[in-house]
């Protein structure tokens, strides 16, 4: 939390760019994590990933997943009502109350099949709404691709979670593991989507950066114009109109 006014200090010193307009002051430093991200995904993340989804049932890693989901969704309902989600805030909350009792811990989630998914929601969702601008896209190591808004709005989820003042530090370990998990079966199932952006692209740092900002900037606003993530991008403000759609947009998003 420390550091955070810091990384608010520097966003509020910026505005927002334009739709398809890409803030990147960073790019060379940028592009030597976004190597070294490539390297450690190359030689560690990908074929745990991949071993991980071909040998772990589906079914199992699903629960992984809904376990985790439930485990943060207390922090969703922190940041619904930061943003005057009402409803959202309602629904997650009454999902978390489901899931934990009928679902096992979570394991499962019946809420859904009520027809009640997941409304996930973060505190760099909150910083949007409360008009701090994106500021510089970074390209974090172990995190991969952000902007020093989302990088702040990461700070501070970790403190949000109400959980993560009740749960006692052993068992804190099982949904550390469970994330884990999570990310290197999202990492596994969309292996071949990843590959091609990170190691068949002219330019992967490129078509990383414009993916995430354009997903990121319509996950918080449901506008803006979409970059082609195998576009030529190689220019600093290059844009295509044509969305990219794909469920796994950030391949180091967890």
């Amino acid at each position: 939390m420390a550091a955070l006014p810091l990384v608010l200090a520097a966003c509020s010193g910026s505005v927002d760019p334009a739709p398809g307009e890409i803030n990147d002051p960073y790019e060379p430093l940028n592009r030597r994590l976004h190597e070294g991200l490539k390297r450690t995904d190359r030689a560690v993340l990908r074929p745990a990933s991949v071993g991980y989804a071909q040998t772990v049932p589906r079914g199992v890693q699903d629960s992984i997943s809904n376990f985790r989901t439930n485990f943060a969704t207390p922090a969703y309902v922190v940041n619904d009502m930061l943003q005057m989600q009402g409803e959202d805030a309602l629904v997650n909350a009454y999902r978390f109350l489901v899931n934990t009792t009928f679902g096992l811990g979570g394991l499962f989630d019946p809420a859904a099949q009520l027809g009640l998914p997941a409304r996930k929601s973060d505190f760099g969702g909150t910083l949007h709404f409360w008009r701090v601008p994106e500021g510089a896209y970074l390209s974090v190591p172990i995190i991969g691709p952000s902007t020093e808004r989302d990088l702040a709005g990461r700070i501070a989820d970790g403190f949000l979670n109400p959980l993560a003042y009740a749960v006692p530090t052993p068992e804190r370990y099982v949904v550390t593991g469970a994330g884990v998990l999570d990310r290197l079966g999202k990492r596994g199932r969309y292996a071949g989507t990843v590959d091609s952006l990170l190691y068949d692209s002219a330019d992967s740092y490129a078509q990383t950066r414009n993916t995430y900002l354009q997903n990121r900037r319509y996950e918080l606003s449901g506008t803006g114009a979409a970059l082609d993530p195998y576009a030529d991008t190689t220019g600093a403000n290059a844009t295509d109109a044509d969305p990219y759609t794909d469920p796994y947009l950030d391949p180091y998003a967890e």
